[in-house]
């Protein structure tokens, strides 16, 4: 994707990261139990952290010329399967997404050792 897309995927993913916390905070807060806040607060929290990686994504692809789209696909389907698994268990119960969550991490991992080993390589 270009760098363009990148950011415009990652800004569009930061809205849903607002919409979905404020979300929690105001129409789940009697709903929820403890244990179900931690684990869609910790979704919330990495879908905002990948979100950002996105936009830094198209930004660092643009400046330094260089092909990022393997850690920008890699944090999109982290963030579709790790929050998005994450999400789903807090909402529903069903503890048995669990076991593709970390799948997702590991989406994470590739694409921040990706980008690692880009500007490695640039070095």
């Amino acid at each position: 994707m270009t760098p363009r897309l990148w950011i415009i995927a990652g800004s569009l993913h930061m809205a849903l990261a607002v919409i979905l916390g404020a979300f929690a905070a105001h129409a789940l807060k009697s709903i929820l139990d403890e244990y179900s806040t931690d684990i869609y607060k910790t979704s919330n929290f990495y879908h905002f952290v990948h979100s950002l990686a996105l936009i830094m994504v198209g930004i660092l692809q643009q400046q330094f010329n260089i092909n990022l789209t393997i850690s920008g696909y890699s944090f999109f389907f982290g963030m579709l399967i790790f929050s998005g698994s994450l999400y789903t268990i807090a909402l529903t119960g069903i503890k048995g997404l669990g076991a593709i969550t970390p799948i997702g991490g590991l989406f994470f991992i590739i694409g921040w050792g990706y980008l690692a080993y880009q500007f490695y390589l640039t070095a």
